[in-house]
Parts: C-alpha cells; sequence; structure tokens
C-alpha cells in the first residue's frame, strides 16, 4: 500500500508491501510521487510469489541456529544467550516455515512460557529473538514481511525491586560468611556492599587495576559498555589489603572463583543467614542507597554505580520512610 503526504514544498511517498522493506522517496510534484509508487508496487506484486516461496523453505531454527552461531559469539552475554536460543529451538515453534510464522503464534508460546518463568525472563527472550529476527532483515536478505517477534504484545515485568537490608540481618549475613568453606565469598559480599559493583564486575576484578595511592578500582568491562573508575572507601581498601595478606597475589584477579561458584555460595549462605527474598543483586541497591544517606549527590553516586541515566539509578535507590521521618 502507498502512501502519500505533503511534507513542507515535497511531496513524500512510502510504499509497504509484505515480504518486503518498507521504501520511500520524496518528489517535487505529486504526480511523481503517484507514479513511482505505482511503480513500486508493481515490482512488489511481481515479486511476491518469489519471496513466499523464499520464506517457505527457510524454518524459524533456521535464523535463531545461524543467529546464535555467528552473532551470539561476539557478545558480551554469549553463554546466557546461546542457553536462550538452544532452549527456544526445541520448542515446536521452531520448526514453523517463515511463510506461515504469525504473531498469534508468538502470543500463544509467550502464553505458555508465561507458565514457567516470569514476565521479566520472558521478555529478555523475546529481546534476543526479536534482535535475530532483524539481523536476518536487515543483513541476510530475508524477504520477511514483519518481525512477529516485535509485534507481540509483551508483558508487563514486575516492579522494581525495593529489598533492602533490614535489622540484624548484615549481622547474620557476615556471621554465616565467616563460616563458608569458600574464603572468597565473604569478600564478595562485604566489597558489594562497600562498592555497589555488580556481582560479575566484583568477580572480574583485578590487582593491576587497583590504585592504593588514588584509593580507586578501574573497572574496564562494564554491563553497559562503559569502563569506569570508582572510589574506594576506607573499608574497600581494607577488604583488598585483607585478601593480599591472607591470600596473596597468585592470581591476576582479586576473586578467583568462577560466576557459577559465587551463585551458589550465595543461595547456600542466604539460606543458612534466613534471609528472605534477598537477591545478590539487592546489595547493589543496599549500597546505592547507603550512598545517598551519606550526603553524596546524584553525579556522585552516578560515578560509582556506572549509571548513565538518573532514572535507572533512582530504580536502585530505596530511602527508609522511618530515616527520613528521624530528619524532619
Amino acid at each position: 500500500m502507498a502512501t502519500v503526504r505533503k511534507r513542507g514544498d515535497r511531496w513524500q511517498v512510502q510504499v509497504r508491501r509484505k515480504a518486503r522493506t518498507p521504501t520511500s522517496r520524496s518528489f517535487r510534484l505529486k504526480s511523481e510521487a503517484l507514479l513511482w509508487a505505482r511503480e513500486q508496487e508493481l515490482e512488489a506484486d511481481q515479486n511476491r510469489p518469489q519471496a513466499h516461496k523464499t520464506l517457505k523453505g527457510i524454518t524459524v531454527a533456521d535464523i535463531v541456529s545461524r543467529y546464535r552461531d555467528e552473532v551470539v559469539p561476539r557478545k558480551r552475554g554469549a553463554d546466557r544467550e546461546t542457553l536462550v536460543l538452544n532452549a527456544f529451538l526445541r520448542h515446536p515453534l521452531a520448526q514453523v516455515a517463515l511463510s506461515d510464522v504469525t504473531a498469534g503464534m508468538v502470543n500463544a508460546y509467550c502464553t505458555e512460557r508465561l507458565r514457567r518463568v516470569k514476565p521479566g525472563t520472558l521478555n529478555r527472550e523475546l529481546d534476543i529473538l526479536r534482535h535475530a529476527f532483524g539481523v536476518a532483515r536487515r543483513n541476510w536478505d530475508v524477504p520477511l514481511a514483519h518481525n512477529a517477534f516485535a509485534e507481540v504484545t509483551r508483558p508487563k515485568g514486575g516492579a522494581p525491586s525495593e529489598r533492602r537490608l533490614h535489622s540484624g540481618e548484615q549481622e547474620r549475613l557476615l556471621s554465616e560468611c565467616f563460616r563458608c568453606r569458600n574464603p572468597y565469598v565473604r569478600f564478595l559480599v562485604e566489597l558489594a556492599l562497600e562498592t555497589a559493583m555488580r556481582r560479575g564486575e566484583l568477580l572480574k576484578m583485578r590487582w593491576c587495576d587497583v590504585s592504593v595511592e588514588k584509593r580507586t578500582l578501574h573497572i574496564p568491562v562494564t554491563k553497559n559498555g562503559h569502563a569506569r573508575t570508582i572510589p574506594l572507601s576506607g573499608v574497600a581498601l581494607a577488604l583488598m589489603r585483607d585478601l593480599r595478606d591472607h591470600y596473596g597475589q597468585s592470581s591476576e584477579r582479586l576473586l578467583p572463583i568462577t560466576d557459577n561458584a559465587a551463585k551458589m555460595s550465595w543461595k547456600r549462605l542466604a539460606k543458612r543467614a534466613r534471609l528472605e527474598n534477598l537477591r545478590f543483586h539487592d546489595l547493589r541497591h543496599e549500597a546505592i542507597s547507603r550512598f545517598f544517606e551519606k550526603g553524596l549527590n546524584v553525579p556522585e553516586v552516578a560515578l560509582i554505580s556506572g549509571h548513565r541515566d538518573p532514572r535507572m539509578l533512582f530504580r536502585y535507590t530505596h530511602p527508609r520512610a522511618e530515616d527520613i521521618a528521624a530528619k524532619l
């Protein structure tokens, strides 16, 4: 279908057809715009049977597998995305031809998936699949008329976590840390509370990035792709000195444990300390909230946390009503 409209002193025409990328051009005369629109529609109608035949011979699995093998390895979250895509490839939807895929099929898949996972998990999976089909349309010359994974109604995610440590919980947590068989877990937890760093960032800390003289730590690889250098508190520096004095610098990293070991240790630790609904990531919420309670301003906290959008930073900030009441 062609749409012609006046934009300033020119006529803009846009042509949309199934199995064809939308095209647009501007003309000085309306007659020229209409003529070009008819030519584009005729060409699209002539090529449509060929595009349908092409899509009939390609399945959803073909796109997902190629994306997994060619695009995903270049991403930092390659391992996680590979697991997501491998799981999707076992679903019957993966065997459907591209010519037959509809938004209704994807909606049915989402409804089924929501019986097993939370809305946030499903939305992250849809982001990966949507990008895979976007790459197929833009880079692989697959004549997709639309991206069914982009058109699906996304479920609303849950409210942001506002979990903070309650009275006595930090003491129980640290007490159990000292009883943990892995000595690095205590440093992982305490440094999380002192620096507001993500678990992945903590596990990748290197001795060469620590400057005792400047009291800073450089983080070259972050979630958002922007390196940052954060100031270190006296407690954080003392923890790093303890690490060096007790375990030396035989490893390049401060905490030479794997991500999976850290996850499993945290689950056991939280259970022993009787901490209900407390994720390791909530320690980042706790640390950022404490920075504000100490009087740091938004730019200063953003420098530490790495947030580039103040709105996202405020989602991690949870002042206690009773503390504000005391100030009043």
